[in-house]
């Protein structure tokens, strides 16, 4: 393989005129510049097929638009859909192998993103094409206007990137997509994304934390946008204080939570395709999970925590 491989970025879009050209302009002046960008529009009602266009005309061999006849998908399952076609059309797209980058439509990416995330990943292969691998980053939250709201993401959040091993990535995602570089042993282990994972990032971190390597690099490569519209977002971590109102309900947890019954669908899933591959320990991590798709909140929460601690 190449030293410098030609590079899959993969970017979904929906509605997103507003902000997609400043995106696409810090894609195409990367310091790492042998890539093509895989563009699947998501059903857009505004002019961002227009902005597409327009980019295509000026990058017609590093901007491919994909034709689906699927409608709208939503984030996860259209950026499935990517990496299908991406492993489907290699040759067409002249890739030696299918490393990708997932790209929202909303952000800045700083200069040396791909090329910072691509050292990172000859770091972790080590030569060794076969083993499942995702890099992944800090972020720099801003404003609509790409004003500084916080310089990392993980401290805004309080995120604890030490805790990224297999049967904790099961409880809690680290991996924020738009990140993300993968390799082809990670993307065709993880195909097809489960119909019930929560989002496309969080089920590959968990094809990586079981069979290969997760690798975190602790700066900010991207100016994450928050603007109202986006899928995710950023959300302040705040600490509970006894003294707020309703805290002991909440503590309590009396009403059950509608994401961890996700979270444990999501487990029960990931069990039933890998289950004969797993360590006896991930399995038990996957059976703790999957336990809190019950109907009693302080049940559920209990199963919670023993699985967080396990």
């Amino acid at each position: 393989m190449t030293v410098k491989p030609r590079l899959a970025i993969l970017l979904s879009t929906w509605n997103g005129a507003n902000f997609l050209a400043e995106q696409l302009d810090s894609l195409f002046t990367q310091t790492y510049e042998d890539f093509v960008v895989v563009v699947r529009d998501d059903g857009s009602s505004d002019n961002t097929l227009a902005v597409l266009g327009d980019y295509k005309s000026r990058e017609p061999d590093r901007l491919q638009l994909v034709e689906s006849e699927s409608g709208n998908l939503g984030a996860r399952d259209s950026f499935a859909f990517l990496v299908n076609h991406v492993l489907q059309h290699k040759a067409e797209l002249g890739l030696e192998s299918a490393y990708m980058l997932f790209c929202d439509q909303d952000d800045v990416w700083y200069p040396q993103k791909v090329e910072t995330e691509w050292q990172a990943m000859l770091e972790a292969e080590q030569g060794n094409h076969a083993i499942p691998v995702l890099v992944h980053s800090d972020l720099q939250v801003v404003s609509d206007t790409l004003q500084p709201v916080a310089p990392s993401l993980a401290r805004y959040q309080g995120l604890e990137t030490t805790r990224n091993g297999f049967n904790q990535m099961v409880i809690s995602n680290l991996v924020t997509g738009c990140t993300a570089l993968i390799n082809e042993a990670l993307a065709r282990k993880s195909l097809p994304v489960s119909a019930n994972a929560i989002m496309h990032d969080w089920w590959l971190a968990l094809v990586a934390a079981a069979f290969g390597k997760v690798v975190y690099l602790d700066q900010a490569l991207i100016h994450y946008r928050q603007h109202g519209r986006n899928t995710i977002g950023a959300k302040e971590h705040k600490q509970a204080v006894a003294t707020q109102p309703g805290f002991w309900t909440r503590l309590l947890h009396l009403q059950p939570n509608k994401h961890l019954w996700e979270v444990a669908r999501q487990a029960r899933d990931f069990m039933a395709r890998y289950g004969d591959e797993l360590t006896p320990h991930q399995r038990r991590g996957l059976r703790l999970a999957a336990k809190m798709d019950v109907q009693m909140g302080t049940l559920q929460r209990i199963y919670y925590r023993r699985a967080r601690r396990y």
